[in-house]
């Protein structure tokens, strides 16, 4: 099932200029954590630059404050849509102290803030999706409102915890979105190694709910079939997948060489397609940007990136004494007087 044509009725020129500004720092914070790595800087790094609009267009569909995220290591976008700070997506880069997402115990770019309600993921593949129905699953035997949605690539389809997880949710009719950033490489491995169909989103049909499929660089079309899935939870009708078909810019992570596996012109073929180019020509051709807007947004845009970097490089690390603090479980002592158990090593 294809996306209808993209409606922007309910968004109002300030929530418009809002998409691109989180699109336009998700890409400024994605080159800064780059240039970090490849400095030696930052340790590790996963890219998403090209994955904006499927990532900011659906966080900016979704209820902060009500709806759940379960996002993976390359959600950038969504969670600087959802209201991670420059600096707080530095410090976790840099895994200094006041990093949200784990203060340096997590690898970079796994997500979690209580806060917006983004949830930790772990660093396997595809394990998250089960995470998101369980979380589901616990909202409707509560009665709560809201629904959850957690963010993959194809890649994570070809585990069973995709397979599993959506079955459950079918079965259970649950307020859960499955969004599947296909980017068309799960790491170096073509689409077509992966799976013998077209569109992840046909897979749905066989476990009862919809299946559509977005252009995943048109922001405004990611956005309309988000509320729609989002309503169609929320009346009761259960899970949707929906597949936004984009393209990674960069190689999969810092440690990856993807010119082992592409071409250069089919990396320059989808640069041309940049969803930020695109989204930028739409605000102008729409009288809803100016030029001099525009260059001033950017500017503020990158000095705002420069300055979380300079302040998360001067923040100190987590002291070592701390390592293991909500690593392990702790307890009261069971006896008075009896020190509760503690890692010998």
């Amino acid at each position: 099932m294809s996306a209808p044509q993209p409606s922007t009725a309910a968004l109002a020129t300030p929530d418009l200029i809002g998409m691109y500004r989180a699109m336009l720092l998700t890409r400024a914070l994605d080159l800064k954590a780059w240039t970090l790595s490849l400095q030696g800087k930052a340790h590790f790094v996963i890219t998403g630059r090209g994955h904006e609009a499927a990532q900011v267009g659906s966080a900016f569909a979704l209820r902060r404050g009500l709806d759940f995220v379960v996002p993976y290591y390359r959600s950038l976008g969504v969670a600087v849509a959802l209201g991670m700070t420059a600096r707080e997506i530095m410090l976790n880069v840099l895994a200094r102290d006041g990093d949200p997402n784990g203060r340096g115990r997590q690898l970079c770019c796994h997500f979690s803030d209580p806060r917006k309600r983004i949830f930790s993921g772990s660093s396997v593949v595809a394990t998250q999706i089960p995470h998101a129905v369980g979380l589901a699953l616990s909202l409707a035997l509560r009665g709560d409102p809201g629904i959850v949605i957690t963010y993959f690539g194809e890649g994570a389809t070809s585990k069973g915890d995709f397979h599993e997880a959506l079955n459950f949710a079918g079965v259970f009719r649950l307020p859960v979105i499955f969004f599947c950033e296909n980017n068309g490489y799960a790491i170096s491995v073509p689409q077509h190694r992966q799976m013998a169909i077209q569109d992840v989103a046909s897979r749905a049909a066989g476990y009862g709910f919809p299946g559509v499929v977005v252009d995943g660089n048109d922001i405004l079309a990611v956005y309309q079939v988000t509320r729609e899935a989002i309503a169609r939870a929320e009346r009761g009708e259960g899970p949707t997948l929906i597949e936004a078909k984009t393209y990674r810019l960069t190689p999969h992570s810092s440690a990856d060489d993807d010119r082992t596996y592409r071409s250069r012109e089919e990396v320059a073929a989808w640069e041309a397609r940049d969803p930020i180019r695109r989204f930028r020509e739409y605000l102008l051709s729409e009288g809803l940007l100016t030029e001099a807007e525009d260059a001033a947004l950017q500017a503020a845009v990158r000095e705002e990136v420069e300055e979380a970097a300079a302040f998360a490089e001067a923040a100190p690390y987590p002291p070592p004494e701390d390592a293991l603090t909500h690593i392990y479980a702790e307890t009261e002592a069971a006896v008075p007087g009896e020190t509760p158990w503690r890692p010998s090593h």
